[in-house]
């Protein structure tokens, strides 16, 4: 290590040493070497800490007042060094690497002493005031440059500011450390092309979050390591740098200047970079203060006269936000587009990458998952690109195959079994059963067999040729629920039988309405198996029905069959939707106006919860505009609130309730709503009627791309029936939280029934008549404390009137 010291730095040492022998110190210290620093009086390290005000006076004060004076020496010969000593000189020779430096010196050594901040040496200049960090500042811009890791920068290296803020992908690609670049080849084609050009030889690569921009770069590292390249790019680095990296740490004006000038300078020399500069827009503005130019303005003349080349990468947004704002900054790219890859190319990037993510997750990906992760990715997973969501959802299903299949899960049930046995033995023991006991601990030795080799397994690990777990379609769609929050799968069996079953499904729930629900459960049939225009959404429909029927009801059973959740369902009452200037609502304010950040109340919920059924209430209250924008919902499944985002309705059932045609029915009196008419007409002539109605009143492009108008009857006296006894359910499943039991005889239910049968209103009455006879009087006396948990209540008829009584005090009445 001496052999690389200075001069300076060896008179340092050497000086060390005399004011070790001064103080009758037996030993080199760290705050030996920091006078020493100061005594030689020449290098780096001595005009450092002279502007920091830092003289030896000082310093020997100090150094006398932390560890005083010795007794005369008694170690002849050279003066040995102490640990955190040679710590010091270990950390000046990797600072002197780091700079990429063959020698050490008294710069070197001021680092060293710096960098461990428990050394006396330290401790004492923080008593003095000094910032240690300030004064490594200080050392490295007397230097004249920046600092690289010890693991790219070598003496030798000729680009040591830009070894630091970049990654030379030329470099990755020999190594094999890039992912292979599959169906780009037009856009390589296209940026090698612009860079062979002799001016304006910048491509910008402009395309969506994730379809691959920065990949089509690593394709042409990839090309140039080949040698399929040009001659004029077969020698060229193409090296990204990270902004961020360069600006972090800048504490005063100026420093991130002289980096990215510095940067520039070893670019300018050796000829053969080309940049790339991923996120290309954040150059304006990136390290700018007040008065001081950006990186975008301090690359603009380098570009101009073709002194380097810069590859750019960002997404149309940001590039017409930021870019196209700089005319100047602008005509130096040549803009490649970068579309997202169709289903078919998805599905071969994901085949090139397969290798590598079954190397790493260690299991086996077939074609079908790939398939089904391309295709449920674009299908549900909404705001998110190609190929970027679909290697999501195959990573992550991997993982989930790798963690479920490892041995871990059954080495921790192997484990539990065995401290049971071992509890079970204890007690065996303790009862004198020792034929139990000697069995338990033949299990017991059997298990820990199974447990060593299960571990012996997991050591051995990849070298391990056992067979790996296959990734299927079924593990990609329970990824893609978790996402979604939506039960997605290949049509499988079960999955088919559940859609062939809606209708028994949602009668079970809904009563009366048998051809509502047939034509519901139909058309969401349609959708689900794939032979329905898969741009619109799951379904459109308009509701006709007088209140209380069960409109709203079988919506939020619909949301409860489909998405698997009551609150699935997002509603909307039109009313409020009346006039002109409330329509705006609905996408959000127009920039200016309040609220103008916070989106819109139908496009906000509907982007939070892209699986849901929308119901809008009234519809022919809303303002004609309403219908203006919800032809596009119904015809194309997307639709852009005010910040701009297009929304996707396509995973969305739209309902639309109406009361237009039962006013008039209500008059006539003869559409056959009412039951008395129930037989007059037929199912088929009062939709007809109702959509003559519907004509009348709505525009025939709205009514087109309506899927099904849904007439609901009026319900009947035996409907009333079924209806009551799914409420009293309801309350049946409340009481069971107080274990209180309800029982109704049959006449007490028909009474209810008759208290709450109003053809007019629908259920709603019912509902009303059973929070009045049973709800009502039943809470009371819970309260009162007549009934207690384990009480069966049973509900009869007295007299004409309701009454509740406990079954034991039923059961003595009958008896006496």
């Amino acid at each position: 290590m001496f052999s690389r010291f200075t001069e300076q730095a060896k008179r340092a040492i050497l000086l060390a040493q005399e004011e070790a022998n001064r103080l009758n110190h037996g030993y080199l210290g760290t705050e030996h070497i920091l006078l020493g620093l100061i005594r030689e009086n020449e290098g780096i390290a001595a005009n450092v800490l002279k502007n920091s005000g830092i003289d030896l006076a000082r310093v020997h004060q100090a150094v006398t007042n932390a560890v005083g004076r010795g007794q005369e020496a008694s170690f002849l010969g050279q003066i040995p060094l102490t640990l955190r000593a040679n710590k010091a000189l270990q950390l000046a020779a990797k600072e002197a690497r780091q700079f990429g430096h063959n020698y050490l010196g008294t710069e070197h050594l001021l680092l060293g002493l710096t960098k461990d901040k428990e050394s006396l040496a330290a401790q004492i200049l923080m008593g003095l005031g000094v910032d240690l960090d300030q004064l490594r500042q200080e050392v490295i811009n007397q230097l004249g440059e920046l600092p690289s890791s010890a693991a790219k920068v070598t003496g030798s290296s000729k680009t040591p500011a830009l070894d630091r803020f970049g990654r030379d992908l030329t470099q990755l690609a020999k190594e094999g450390k890039l992912d292979p670049v599959i169906g780009r080849e037009k856009e390589i084609e296209r940026i090698t092309q612009i860079l062979c050009r002799r001016t304006k030889n910048n491509p910008v690569l402009i395309g969506e979050a994730g379809v691959g921009k920065t990949a089509v770069v690593e394709g042409l590292a990839q090309k140039i390591v080949e040698g399929s390249v040009p001659e004029v790019l077969l020698d060229k680095r193409v090296v990204t740098i990270e902004l961020g990296g360069m600006v972090a740490g800048t504490k005063y004006r100026g420093e991130f200047e002289k980096r990215l000038e510095l940067m520039l300078n070893e670019i300018r020399k050796v000829k053969n970079i080309i940049l790339f500069v991923d996120e290309v827009h954040t150059l304006v503005g990136a390290g700018a203060a007040e008065g001081a130019i950006d990186a975008s303005n301090m690359l603009k003349p380098s570009l101009a006269r073709g002194e380097f080349q810069c590859i750019g990468a960002t997404t149309l947004n940001e590039y017409r936000k930021y870019v196209e704002k700089d005319e100047a900054l602008e005509r130096r790219f040549q803009t490649v587009l970068v579309g997202e890859p169709t289903i078919e190319q998805t599905i071969e990037i994901l085949k090139g990458l397969r290798p590598k993510y079954e190397e790493f997750h260690r299991v086996k990906i077939i074609d079908d998952a790939l398939v089904a992760a391309t295709n449920h990715s674009h299908r549900y997973i909404q705001g998110r690109f190609l190929p970027d969501k679909a290697i999501d959802v195959i990573d992550e299903a991997a993982a989930r195959v790798r963690m479920r299949s490892g041995s871990s899960g059954q080495l921790k049930k192997i484990e539990k079994r065995l401290q049971e046995i071992e509890k079970e033995k204890q007690l065996a023991v303790k009862k004198q059963e020792f034929e139990r006991a000697a069995h338990l601990r033949d299990e017991e030795k059997n298990l820990q067999q199974v447990v060593s080799k299960e571990k012996a397994q997991l050591q051995k690990g990849k070298g391990e040729k056992e067979k790996k777990p296959q990734v299927t379609p079924k593990d990609v769609a329970h990824i893609i629920a978790s996402w979604t929050n939506i039960h997605v799968e290949d049509l499988t069996e079960a999955e088919s039988t559940r859609l062939l079953g809606m209708e028994e499904t949602l009668h079970k729930r809904i009563v009366g309405q048998d051809e509502a629900i047939t034509a519901l459960s139909q058309s969401i049939r349609r959708a689900r198996a794939g032979v329905k225009n898969i741009k619109r959404p799951l379904g459109v429909f308009i509701f006709i029905g007088p209140t209380g029927v069960g409109k709203t009801y079988l919506a939020r059973n619909l949301a409860q069959f489909l998405f698997g959740d009551e609150d699935a369902l997002i509603r909307l009452d039109m009313s409020e939707y009346m006039e002109r200037f409330n329509v705006s609502r609905l996408i959000g304010a127009p920039p200016g106006y309040v609220g103008y950040q916070e989106g819109g109340e139908l496009t906000e919920k509907v982007r939070r919860r892209p699986y849901s059924v929308i119901l809008l209430d009234e519809i022919e209250k809303a303002h004609p505009d309403v219908f203006n924008i919800l032809l596009q919902v119904m015809e194309d499944g997307r639709l852009s609130d005010n910040l701009g985002h297009a929304v996707d309705f396509r995973n969305t059932v739209l309902i639309m309730t109406s009361n237009l045609a039962t006013e008039q029915i209500t008059a006539e009196g003869s559409l056959g709503f009412q039951a008395k008419n129930k037989a007059a007409l037929s199912h088929q002539e009062i939709k007809s009627k109702v959509t003559s109605e519907l004509k009348r009143n709505f525009r025939p492009e709205f009514l087109n791309r309506v899927d099904e108008v849904i007439v609901f009857h009026s319900l009947i006296k035996k409907e009333i029936k079924k209806i009551l006894d799914l409420m009293l359910n309801e309350v049946k499943e409340l009481l069971k939280e107080k274990e209180i039991k309800l029982e109704l005889t049959e006449e007490a239910k028909d009474l209810i029934a008759k208290e709450g049968y109003d053809p007019d209103f629908g259920a709603r009455p019912l509902r009303r008549a059973i929070q009045r006879l049973i709800e009502n009087p039943l809470s009371e006396k819970i309260l009162e404390g007549k009934f207690k948990q384990g009480d069966t209540v049973t509900v009869e008829i007295k007299e004409g009137n309701i009454v509740l009584k406990k079954k034991e005090e039923l059961a003595g009445a009958l008896s006496r």
